[in-house]
């Protein structure tokens, strides 16, 4: 299993939180996110679409490049069991959608259940589970809150503070989920949250094109104890979109520099999406995100690794692995 080393924070050992008492309970803590060697490979789409390619979420834990980054879309079933969480790209169901739990955490599990029998908390997370919410209603936003408490003992989680602009240690576990910015999330997994009381997930910084990586304290990074990431489209860095892009160049390297340091000058983890780069339609993967060639994207996947991009979202989990193994 991949070694993690070079941590820039000092982590402390923390007292047990309230209702916590799990092999989990003294996970180390640090006031931002924990420090893993960047980049870690993050599995796009890692989930059946249409009734086909059940086996992302094993080509994904199969390439055993840890730490890694899953994506789980996630859509809101009203009628089905009387409410549930299915995975799914659209908002559109038929009704064979697997469970969000059934695909994701029933598939994971003995890998987290592993993790804490052997408790090398300085390896955690091992695993940073990404939502992507495709319908945001608060049935649906309580029932992911529920399911997530069921498994609190594999979480990161953090203290829910009295201001927004205080910024809360985290407990750091073997999972770290991951959210965006979709209506009403603040209010469910923020403001619903009794103060004391332990966030379960983090969203991201509001990005826009003019300001992709806001200021800490500014309103678009507040609550600051919620608020953990920055999510941003490969243009941001590039300038251009993957199918218009032209050669890798010195300019479009500054630029990726410079968003990067800013992130993590701001204790923030920084994701790029979506890079790949094939020749022929692939796997139901989108085509604008495919910039041609393999020479082309693993270009830009060197490009982003030399930055130090945290998480590096492509659909060709195998090849990135690959790549992130040839790297010191």
């Amino acid at each position: 299993m991949h070694t993690l080393t070079s941590a820039i924070y000092t982590f402390t050992l923390m007292a047990v939180a309230a209702g916590m008492g799990h092999p989990a309970a003294q996970a180390q803590s640090t006031p931002a996110l924990p420090h893993l060697p960047a980049p870690m490979l993050h599995a796009h789409n890692c989930y059946p679409e249409e009734g086909q390619w059940w086996d992302r979420i094993d080509r994904a834990l199969n390439t055993g490049r840890w730490p890694m980054a899953i994506e789980q879309d996630i859509a809101w079933a009203a009628h089905r069991n009387g409410g549930t969480s299915v995975v799914s790209h659209t908002t559109t169901l038929n009704g064979t959608e697997p469970t969000f739990e059934d695909y994701f955490f029933a598939r994971v599990a003995p890998l987290m259940e592993r993790a804490l029998r052997e408790g090398r908390r300085e390896q955690w997370p091992l695993l940073v589970l990404h939502l992507d919410f495709k319908t945001n209603e608060p049935e649906h936003h309580r029932a992911v809150w529920t399911l997530l408490g069921r498994y609190r003992h594999w979480l990161t989680t953090a203290e829910r503070p009295a201001q927004a602009s205080t910024l809360s240690a985290l407990l750091v576990g073997p999972m770290l989920v991951l959210t965006e910015n979709g209506a009403g999330q603040v209010e469910s997994f923020y403001n619903q949250v009794a103060v004391g009381e332990r966030l379960r997930l983090f969203g991201t910084v509001v990005s826009t094109d003019v300001t992709p990586v806001p200021k800490p304290g500014d309103a678009a990074s507040e609550p600051r104890a919620y608020r953990r990431w920055v999510n941003l489209p490969w243009r941001a860095a590039e300038g251009e979109t993957q199918q218009g892009a032209t050669p890798w160049s010195p300019t479009k390297a500054a630029r990726l520099a410079t968003l990067v340091a800013s992130s993590h000058d701001a204790g923030w983890w920084l994701r790029f999406y979506v890079l790949n780069g094939h020749e022929t339609p692939k796997n139901g993967w989108n085509p604008g995100y495919n910039f041609g060639t393999g020479a082309a994207v693993v270009e830009r996947w060197r490009a982003a690794i030399a930055a130090g991009v945290d998480l590096i979202a492509t659909d060709q989990y195998e090849d990135l692995a690959r790549e992130l193994r040839t790297r010191p």
